[in-house]
C-alpha cells in the first residue's frame, strides 16, 4: 500500500473553487436521512470502494446522478474518511477537498465568536456533534 500524499497548493486552491465541495459546503448538516435517498442504496457498495488498481469511473458516474450528492460529500469530509468514492470524488479529490473544508469550517467558526446567541446556535446546527 502506499502513503497519500499531501496535496499541492495548487490542487487546494482548485479545490476551493470545485462545484461539488461548495456544494457540500451548503448543503452540510444534521440530517441522516440523505444515506436513505442515495442512487448508491441500489447498487453494490463494492461498486464504491474499487480497488487502487482499478478505475472509478462508474462509482463516480453513479454519484453525479444522485440528489444527495452534496450532503454525502459533506459527510463524507466531516468524518475524514478517505477510502472509495463520496459524493462523486475519489479519495485524491477529497484529500485536497479536505484541506478546504477544514479552513472554511475554521473560518465559519471564527465569525461564529462575534456572533451573538441565536446566530451562534444556528450555525453550530450546521456542525456534526462528533465535531464539537
Amino acid at each position: 500500500m502506499t502513503r497519500a500524499r499531501m496535496p499541492r497548493p495548487h490542487e487546494v486552491a482548485a479545490a476551493r473553487r470545485d462545484p461539488r465541495l461548495l456544494r457540500a459546503l451548503s448543503e452540510r448538516q444534521l440530517d441522516d436521512a440523505w444515506r436513505t435517498r442515495g442512487v448508491c442504496q441500489s447498487v453494490d457498495p463494492e461498486t464504491f470502494f474499487p480497488a487502487p488498481s482499478e478505475p472509478a469511473d462508474a462509482a463516480v458516474a453513479l454519484c453525479r446522478t444522485c440528489d444527495v450528492q452534496g450532503a454525502c460529500l459533506a459527510w463524507a469530509l466531516e468524518v475524514g474518511d478517505c477510502h472509495g468514492v463520496w459524493g462523486a470524488t475519489t479519495p485524491r479529490e477529497r484529500r485536497a477537498m479536505l484541506v478546504a473544508w477544514r479552513g472554511q469550517v475554521q473560518r465559519d467558526g471564527e465569525a461564529m465568536e462575534g456572533a451573538g446567541p441565536p446566530v451562534r446556535d444556528q450555525l453550530l446546527t450546521l456542525v456534526p456533534l462528533h465535531t464539537r
